[in-house]
């Protein structure tokens, strides 16, 4: 591509046209015009006119940025733009730069960097802005390393303008080169004492920044920040301070004994509310052991709850939220501003008030905040009000329902929940629901009148959001329906055609509960009709089916005394059973075509069941009357074993089950199956040509049907022989046959409850000593049932051991500079005891050294050279570090001699300082 012509260049876009054009493009050419503009700029670029060039990079630049295009192809331009001489063009030039720079991928950013320094130390303020401010956006490892020592220089300008941006600055540069800190932290320090409000709060921005990594490093500056904290009158200075002292202030007790009464003053007598608030939070967060400090934080937490502003409200909850960590008592003290806020027009507001209102739950007004929360859901919108029914799905259920005393109205209340008009929370209902039927027996009774209103409303199945409530309700129902008071409503209610509306999952779940019934009611009657005494039962007296009042449509079924056989026989006829096998028949048939395998599976189950009791029922086998006795028998046993298969209690299963299983000896478990080919490459499987899902159920029998029943019978008896065969050989990869668990898939597992979002302590609801609202405390007739859990729990619980977490490469440094190089030998001898003698006088040596440098650190509030000094002793700093190893043992040889007296004559002192070494010499003087 050639460069413009003379005449591109007189008559070339600017970028104000550029914006004009695009603003006047009809909608849906965009994209052609950019194209066209994009190819005209590339062009223009390769110009060596600096202007036309700039031009053309101002328009690249705006197209990526408005539109996010593509611009590294322009790398070079906008390095080879920054050295022009006009400072309009350089502008533009570091913009692009910083736009679209990579620090990591950008391959020509280190030809940026000699044009760096030497705008760097340019007298021209402006270019040095326009540098510091691309090399804050665009550093690594390598310009970092390179512009050091220009930093340096900057951190102590006259311009304050400068100072402030390369203390920015800093920051970026000891991320990507923490070696930057030995050269200019002490710079940085010295600017601490600063009397311009900019620089001041430039530099404590920095260090409030550098403490959120390793606060423990910037221990010794402690005093400096103090003497901020009092003197300083700047609010933005003083939040930053603030925040400084509330990490600071956990590492070192003495400090927050020196700093609480300077917080509360301010508290008491600022009247800028971010001020206040950042004070409220200091305290409660960081100074929360000091009682009086406490109450007054609590009394501004009010005041900012009474406030009118939306702004100063939400950062009032959050303080609450903060004291309730802690003592839950101060939120029942502001209860009533917070079930207030439940109301309030900003979201956020109400989501902070309903966590506070989570928060004061127990077992005595549980049932009195549900209320009052279902309430307000009934008159949210659709997402408050799943965030409401969420808390309290969460609530109630943490801990295995530990604040759930009633469990019949926390049923019935689940109940009403999953009918709320904007519920969505269908899966986390219908998971308690299922949970609750089988760790809490004596709230089955009620579970199944609750789940009996949800199936027989078929008004509930059109409704998405339902479908998973639907099925656990259908499982509950199949599942205890010797508790049902009517199952052959439960039966029609399972089989209305309206079931056509939900999911196929679901639907199989329908059809498999309307079995359990069905084998229910059928059983039941063998058992009235006198075919248990040949037969014996399982169940208890309790269990059996007691009290029968049965009609052609309906009947109800009770528990209690066992009635009279004439009794039972007069009410459950042949008649009523067999109108209601039939009408499971009619319902069922249809589906054994369906293209869904579980719903084909489920339907032909119920089929096969009815083919084998419906002969003995119509009485209707023509052979001789022994055979017919022989067949009922037949069928009789075959209805028992199915139903005491089906009547087995479920209980839950921890998660750790399998775990426990053992593995049997000689079994090796391998990550793959490579080596199945291998094991089984001598047996020929015969391998089928066709294979489908859907087979007509009662289509007429014809030859060919016959025979491909044959054959695949025969295959059938093949199949088995090999499978026994190669069991036979290779039994050591089988379990033995004892030991074989069949699991079923029929109906949805029980999932363990999970804690999710709110961290809070075990005990927190065990502080609220009163109810939420003012009223007598709910009578507990009776005892809490018995919630069946696991002793080795069923929540796999993180890790509590916590590994120490070292320090930062910049955290090294900067303990490094403030505390000398011996910092380093101490701590390492604290980590690792002396092997011997002399290691141990080395240790003492350093520890005595150590406490010298921070006695020098602690005079810094008078003189700025224990702090920094002059740039010269910073350099020869440096260059003593740098020097060879034979100077730095000569150097440590004289300084051992010099300092030998000193060691003799305080000894025992520093015997005795030993132990709280990790203390004394962090702030010496300021804390006595």
């Amino acid at each position: 591509m050639t460069g413009p012509s003379l005449m591109d260049s007189l008559f070339q876009r600017s970028i104000d046209d550029l914006i004009k054009a695009l603003r006047l493009t009809p909608p849906g050419t965009e994209a052609a015009f950019v194209a066209k503009a994009i190819e005209e700029i590339r062009r223009e670029i390769r110009s060596t006119d600096p202007h036309t060039k700039a031009s053309a990079l101002q328009k690249l630049t705006y197209l990526h940025s408005l539109h996010g295009l593509d611009m590294s192809w322009a790398a070079f331009h906008s390095v080879e733009l920054s050295s022009a001489a006009a400072h309009s063009h350089k502008r533009t030039a570091y913009l692009s730069a910083a736009l679209s720079f990579n620090p990591a991928t950008t391959d020509v950013i280190l030809l940026l960097t000699h044009q760096l320094r030497k705008d760097l130390s340019s007298p021209n303020v402006h270019d040095v802005s326009l540098a510091l401010s691309t090399l804050s956006s665009i550093c690594n490892s390598d310009l970092a390393r390179d512009l050091t020592p220009e930093l340096f220089t900057l951190l102590s300008s006259s311009k304050v303008t400068v100072r402030k941006k390369a203390i920015a600055t800093v920051l970026r540069v000891f991320e990507q080169y923490p070696d930057a800190v030995r050269v200019c932290f002490k710079r940085v320090v010295e600017n601490l004492e600063n009397s311009d409000m900019g620089i001041l709060s430039a530099v404590v921005g920095l260090f409030c920044e550098l403490t959120e990594n390793e606060p423990r490093s910037y221990l010794p500056l402690a005093p400096e920040f103090y003497k901020i904290l009092v003197d300083c009158k700047n609010n933005w200075v003083l939040i930053k301070v603030l925040k400084i002292f509330a990490k600071l202030a956990p590492l070192e007790p003495r400090l927050g004994k020196r700093v609480v009464e300077p917080i509360c003053e301010i508290m008491k007598t600022m009247g800028a509310k971010s001020l206040v608030f950042e004070c409220v939070r200091t305290i409660l967060t960081s100074l929360s052991e000091y009682d009086s400090a406490v109450k007054l934080a609590v009394n501004k937490v009010r005041e900012f709850l009474s406030e009118d502003d939306p702004n100063l409200k939400y950062l009032g909850l959050q303080a609450l939220a903060i004291v309730a960590q802690k003592d839950i008592l101060a939120v029942v003290e502001n209860k009533d501003l917070v079930v207030k806020a439940l109301s309030d027009s900003d979201v956020n507001i109400r989501f902070e008030a309903l966590r506070l209102v989570m928060c004061m739950v127990s077992e005595d007004n549980v049932m009195e905040i549900c209320r009052i929360l279902i309430s307000h859901a009934l008159k949210s919108d659709p997402e408050f009000c799943n965030e409401i029914l969420g808390f309290i799905l969460l609530t109630c259920g943490r801990n295995y329902y530990e604040v759930v005393f009633d469990f019949d109205w926390y049923v019935l209340f689940l109940g009403e929940m999953a009918r709320v008009p904007h519920c969505q929370k269908g899966d986390e209902i219908a998971t308690q629901l299922i949970d609750i039927g089988m760790r809490v027996k004596d709230a089955r009774s009620q579970l199944v009148n609750v789940t009996r209103e949800l199936v027989i409303d078929p008004a509930l199945l059109g409704n998405p959001f339902m479908h998973a409530v639907l099925s656990a309700a259908a499982w509950v129902s199949g599942e205890y329906i010797k508790l049902s008071r009517n199952p052959f409503e439960i039966i029609e209610a399972l089989l209305q055609p309206r079931t056509s509306l939900l999911s196929p999952s679901v639907r199989a779940i329908y059809i498999h509960s309307a079995f359990k019934v069905l084998m229910f009611c059928v059983y039941s009657y063998l058992k009235l009709n006198g075919e248990e005494s040949s037969l014996p039962s399982t169940l208890t007296d309790s269990e059996l089916v007691s009290d029968v009042e049965l009609d052609d449509h309906n009947m109800i079924v009770t528990n209690g005394q066992a009635p009279s056989a004439s009794s039972i026989t007069h009410h459950l006829t042949q008649e009523s059973l067999l109108a209601l096998v039939n009408l499971v028949e009619i319902n069922l048939g249809p589906l054994a075509g369906s293209n869904e395998v579980e719903v084909l599976e489920r339907s032909t189950n119920v089929l096969g069941l009815i083919k084998l009791i419906k002969p003995m029922l119509l009485g209707s086998l023509n052979d001789c009357e022994g055979d017919q006795t022989k067949g009922e028998l037949k069928a009789s046993e075959t209805v028992k074993m199915i139903f005491d298969s089906c009547s087995e209690d479920l209980g839950p299963v921890s998660v750790n089950a399998q775990e426990k299983v053992p593995i049997p000896d000689g079994l090796v478990l391998k990550e793959n199956l490579d080596d199945l080919e291998e094991i089984c490459g001598d047996i020929k499987l015969p391998v089928l040509t066709s294979f489908s899902l859907v087979r007509p159920q009662f289509a007429e029998t014809s030859n060919s049907a016959e025979c491909q029943g044959k054959d695949e019978s025969e295959l059938s008896t093949g199949s088995t022989s090999l499978l026994a065969e190669h069991r036979k050989r290779h039994g050591l990869y089988y379990l033995s046959p004892g030991n074989t668990v069949t699991t079923s898939n029929d109906y949805p597992p029980a999932h363990d409850p999970k804690d999710m979002a709110i961290d809070e302590d075990e005990d927190l609801a065990k502080l609220t000593e009163k109810s939420l609202l003012t009223g007598k405390k709910p009578s507990q007739s009776k005892p809490r049932p018995v919630v069946v859990r696991f002793d080795d729990g069923e929540v796999t619980n993180a890790a509590t051991n916590r590994t120490e977490i070292k320090a930062g490469l910049i955290s090294g440094a900067v303990n490094e500079v403030l505390l000398g190089d011996e910092a380093t030998t101490s701590s390492s001898s604290r980590r690792k005891p002396p092997k011997s003698r002399r290691a141990a006088e080395d240790s003492n040596v350093s520890i005595t050294e150590y406490k010298s440098d921070a006695s020098k650190i602690d005079q810094s509030e008078h003189s700025k050279a224990g702090l920094g000094g002059s740039k010269h002793n910073g350099h020869g700093k440096e260059r003593r570090r740098r020097s060879s190893g034979k100077d730095k043992e000569h150097d440590r040889k004289d300084k051992h001699k010099s300092d030998s007296a000193a060691y003799g004559k305080h000894r025992s002192r520093h015997r005795a300082d030993k132990a709280v070494e990790a203390q004394a010499p962090v702030i010496p003087d300021f804390l006595l």
